[in-house]
């Protein structure tokens, strides 16, 4: 393994941190909505682990909102992909839950347009 190549592993544990900071995660949290342990992501973040699989890495990147390349590129930059804010995706996952899909939002476009109609004239 060269040089640059350990460099790039130890960043990868400092990037998650730093993108699970920044979307307001806790390690538990982070763990929990990727399916993988605490203290396997605890490992990864403190470099414990530098070898996570590309399957552990598309879940973690997947409930942080960023592209896979965000996760093991030198350094986290305030332009690293975040396509939603937490809450956003809180929502839709619970529409998920109540089982309401993607092609169904549509029909919800009427009820939503009343409601801003509405909130206009308070």
């Amino acid at each position: 393994m060269g040089k640059k190549e350990r460099r790039g592993n130890q960043m990868i544990g400092k990037n998650i941190a730093e993108l699970r900071k920044k979307r307001g995660y806790t390690l538990s949290e982070l763990a929990e909505q990727a399916k993988i342990s605490k203290s396997y992501l605890s490992n990864i973040e403190r470099n414990l682990n530098r070898n996570p699989s590309v399957q552990v890495m598309e879940k973690i990147a997947n409930v942080l909102n960023v592209d896979l390349v965000s996760l093991i590129k030198e350094k986290v930059t305030n332009d690293a992909p975040c396509y939603l804010e937490k809450e956003w995706i809180d929502f839709v996952h619970e529409l998920k839950r109540n089982g309401i899909e993607k092609d169904q939002i549509q029909q919800y476009k009427p009820l939503i347009e009343f409601i801003k109609w509405q909130n206009k004239r308070d």
